[in-house]
């Protein structure tokens, strides 16, 4: 009888994020690499987004009451939750569950007071004791979420994310196009993505600084306005909005360097996405950077005016002078969807 695995895309209800983005980009593997004949899939998600992959795929849409009870999973042999914070999971059902975690970032959060951050790490803990295999998308989410959640007997693993660039050719020029060299970064918009240290590096040269990404915090949006108008520069500050495909790939292509001072991530897809065109790369030192960058990137030893721009400048010549972009674009091969989904299968085929 054929093993049917279900994926829990719950996550692709926020579109425009790193999220949806892995949804997306690791189902498509994972149908690569099933046995036609013995392996299935089916995907547990909204039901705005049926077809997401494919009309003849076998799809069980989310309900709200779901959340209380679940759906019946008799058919299935497998169950894997795509993220920690999914709000459906079978915590009363015996189907061998298999479990990513991206980060824990609400525990670095100093704006959640510590009774939240404790109900948080108790709804992680209860859905890890649960399940039969644990992966983490780095060594940093594996590290970080030990430091608070005994692992003893509990099998766990790291499967990177890939790098989700499939080259679009010819690129399209974006509606909104800088007009003078500029300055690229894309996330979510919102406070722990640290964006507002970025208008400091457009003093003192005609820069543009380009933010891709939707406006998760419009207060934030504002601070980062409010410090481009304290240097005087908020004219060379561009927000594209949500960017698609074609736009993301146009943006990180042409510009003079991809800049990412994120202060939590997991993993930091846009920076390998950033290291597949083989641009200038500086990151903040914290978290999962240094882990997926590597000694291709440069990274900012503090968040001062000065030592960013001195950063900057040192880490443009170095590239200038060392021809440094085919070493930038094989790291970011390392980074590989179908090695994603191969490690994947191997934890499932361990559990049926």
């Amino acid at each position: 009888m054929s093993k049917k695995i279900i994926i829990d895309c719950e996550r692709m209800k926020y579109p425009h994020t790193g999220l949806h983005s892995y949804c997306i980009n690791l189902v498509p593997a994972l149908q690569k690499v099933v046995h036609p004949d013995s392996e299935e899939l089916c995907f547990f998600l909204p039901k705005e987004q049926n077809g997401a992959f494919g009309n003849d795929q076998d799809y069980l849409f989310q309900h709200s009451y779901h959340k209380l009870v679940m759906p019946s999973l008799k058919k299935f042999s497998i169950w894997h939750s795509l993220h920690q914070d999914s709000d459906y999971y079978p915590l009363k059902n015996k189907l061998p569950v298999v479990l990513t975690i991206h980060d824990i970032n609400v525990m670095h959060n100093a704006d959640k007071s510590a009774a939240k951050k404790k109900r948080y790490i108790q709804q992680v803990e209860k859905k890890i004791r649960r399940a039969n295999h644990v992966a983490f998308i780095s060594n940093f989410t594996s590290n970080d979420v030990k430091q608070y959640i005994d692992f003893t007997n509990k099998p766990n693993s790291v499967v990177y994310n890939g790098c989700t660039i499939r080259e679009i050719y010819p690129l399209q020029t974006p509606s909104i196009k800088p007009a003078a060299p500029y300055y690229f970064t894309l996330a979510t918009i919102m406070k722990k993505k640290n964006f507002h240290v970025l208008p400091a590096l457009l003093v003192g040269n005609d820069r543009l600084l380009v933010i891709g990404g939707i406006t998760a915090s419009e207060s934030y949006k504002q601070e980062i306005i409010s410090i481009a108008i304290k240097y005087g520069v908020e004219k060379r500050l561009v927000f594209t909005g949500p960017v698609t495909e074609n736009d993301k790939q146009w943006y990180m292509k042409n510009c003079e360097a991809f800049l990412f001072p994120s202060l939590t991530e997991g993993f930091g897809a846009p920076v390998v996405e950033a290291m597949y065109f083989g641009v200038p790369i500086f990151l903040s030192q914290l978290t999962s950077l240094p882990e997926i960058g590597g000694d291709v990137c440069y990274y900012f030893p503090s968040f001062e005016k000065e030592a960013m721009q001195q950063t900057v400048k040192e880490g443009l010549q170095h590239y200038k002078n060392s021809n440094a972009a085919e070493k930038i674009k094989k790291r970011a091969a390392m980074f590989s969807w179908p090695n994603a989904a191969a490690e994947y299968l191997n934890i499932y085929r361990s559990l049926y």
